[in-house]
């Protein structure tokens, strides 16, 4: 009995060295890459970078080709025109999905069906189609189209095709081929630089202050510091003379306009060295000027008087060209299209609802009546297909311009303002319990992203997209801070004190990612840059 067992002990010893050999050399620190699989990416990389010296001499040197068996055969029975044995080789893959088997196999048969035709045999390739191609389950709209397709180039005289064209179809099949069969069998295309780019961004994704537009080394780990965002006061402005209540650059990050409870609208200009200096005062408005908007060209700005009418003022000279509406028509907020020639306002007045205008003054379409609730704020994307709205303090209204379809987020706690990204995808409302929220605007989410820890509870708090790429949310608060975020994190990364009173609005640079504006009931816009700008 021992002597079995110890017979039994002494075959499994031997077998564990067999074992082992079989096992895949693992690297990394972690162990997690498997090593023919790293030098086979390696290989592809070599060769879709022109070094095919330097792959064929790593393949001769590690015994590993980074085509697969299955694939070299394929590969040599299609440029040989083996038609029967490569249809066979395809059917032996047992790892193939049948949808990926019926895709591989149509591009083979059309490649073989082209030939036919080519070399006269019309028989052959009437079969093809009857009874191969027909039976593959790739749909029959794709079958009819390549019918179709044969018999206009037969009826054109197209049909013959030469030696030298010939074979390079047969390599573009390979190459489609290529795209569609899967791993191991062929490689994803580009692999290795695929993999590469994913951690760089990975990299930058984890970063909570990147907002630099150089580019990542692959020498060292990627990391910002907070010197990357505005958190330095680099200028006050003081030209308002009572409490400034918005605040926005323009388009092209070259000016930023202001307005004031003072009834005046405020032009300024950005210099190249990131000095901010007056334009233009503008002063038309008979009450507080609660609201601005700059045209997508940057050459027109409208303002929004409070509980008054909206104007529209060219920006070169500081004139006023038009006032929309009359004085009953009560304007809350204003948002332009992307062509510079249209915009819309919607009003607090419920009767009076949601106008919009080309830039001289015509009315091109309206809605409103007796059941359109007040609109307090109004943006469109930049992309120009969304009409953005917060009605009736609690509803945000996405409107479709050209399918007209709606859809509505209802928020339990009543709406202060609105905010649209860069990029269109994606809008921030303020909420009076202290909160801002980001839903995306394709409708995908049920619930919003949130954005805690300032302060608002009474007053109209305006936030922004900003940083590169939208990647931070800044925000003003009741308790004279400005608050940023990262869009990734629920709490602040950044709290920056200067104001003396309520900060109402903030605007960040579109162009400039670390210049941010804010405007306060002190009286005062400040700007901020990063810790290493020049202060004025």
């Amino acid at each position: 009995m021992i002597l079995e067992h110890r017979q039994e002990l002494f075959t499994i010893c031997c077998l564990i060295p067999l074992f082992m050999e079989n096992l895949p050399t693992m690297l990394g620190e972690k162990g997690l890459i498997k090593k023919h699989e790293l030098v086979k990416v390696i290989i592809q990389c070599l060769h879709s970078l022109g070094y095919r010296k330097s792959a064929a001499c790593l393949e001769s040197e590690s015994s590993i080709s980074f085509t697969s068996p299955e694939f070299e055969l394929i590969k040599s029975q299609i440029l040989n025109a083996r038609w029967d044995d490569c249809v066979d080789s395809i059917y032996r893959i047992k790892e193939l999905k049948d949808e990926t088997r019926a895709s591989a196999l149509f591009l083979v048969f059309k490649q073989r069906l082209l030939e036919c035709l080519s070399g006269g045999d019309d028989l052959s390739a009437l079969a093809l189609l009857q009874k191969q191609i027909s039976a593959l389950q790739v749909g029959k709209e794709k079958v009819h189209k390549l019918a179709y397709g044969i018999l206009s180039l037969r009826e054109t005289g197209l049909g013959e095709i030469k030696d030298d064209d010939i074979c390079e179809l047969r390599k573009r099949l390979l190459f489609e081929l290529e795209m569609i069969l899967p791993p191991p069998i062929t490689l994803p295309e580009r692999r290795l630089e695929y993999l590469v780019e994913l951690a760089v961004y990975a990299q930058i994704d984890s970063c909570m202050y990147h907002n630099s537009f150089d580019t990542v080394s692959l020498y060292e780990d990627h990391y910002c510091g907070r010197d990357q965002i505005p958190t330095e006061t680099t200028q006050v402005l003081t030209d308002h003379k009572n409490e400034v209540w918005f605040v926005q650059f323009s388009n092209s990050g070259n000016y930023l306009a202001s307005s004031s409870s003072d009834c005046t609208a405020i032009i300024w200009e950005v210099l190249e060295d990131g000095k901010v200096t007056l334009k233009h005062i503008l002063r038309s408005h008979q009450n507080p000027v609660s609201f601005v908007a700059w045209s997508p060209d940057d050459t027109m700005l409208l303002t929004c008087g409070n509980g008054e009418v909206l104007k529209l003022w060219d920006v070169e000279t500081g004139t006023c060209k038009h006032t929309f509406g009359d004085h009953g028509f009560i304007v809350s907020s204003c948002a332009w299209f992307p062509d510079s020639k249209r915009l819309v306002c919607g009003s607090s007045d419920p009767e009076k609802g949601i106008y919009m205008w080309d830039h001289v003054g015509n009315e091109i379409k309206a809605w409103k009546g007796m059941r359109m609730p007040k609109v307090l704020d109004i943006a469109v994307t930049p992309d120009g297909e969304n009409l953005v709205s917060i009605f009736a303090e609690k509803e945000i209204r996405i409107f479709h311009v050209e399918t007209n379809n709606e859809r509505v987020i209802s928020e339990e706690h009543s709406i202060t303002s609105l905010s649209i990204s860069g990029d269109s995808k994606f809008l921030i409302v303020n909420l009076n319990s202290q909160e801002i929220h980001m839903w995306d605007i394709a409708g995908k989410w049920e619930k919003p992203l949130m954005y805690k820890g300032h302060r608002q509870l009474k007053y109209v708090i305006r936030s922004c997209f900003g940083g590169l790429n939208s990647t931070f949310i800044a925000s003003g608060s009741e308790n004279s801070q400005v608050y940023i975020w990262n869009r990734r994190g629920s709490r602040p990364i950044e709290v920056l004190s200067g104001h003396s009173m309520t900060v109402n609005c903030v605007s960040w640079n579109p162009r400039r990612p670390q210049m941010l504006a804010s405007a306060s009931d002190d009286r005062t816009i400040r700007i901020w840059g990063s810790s290493h700008s020049e202060k004025t």
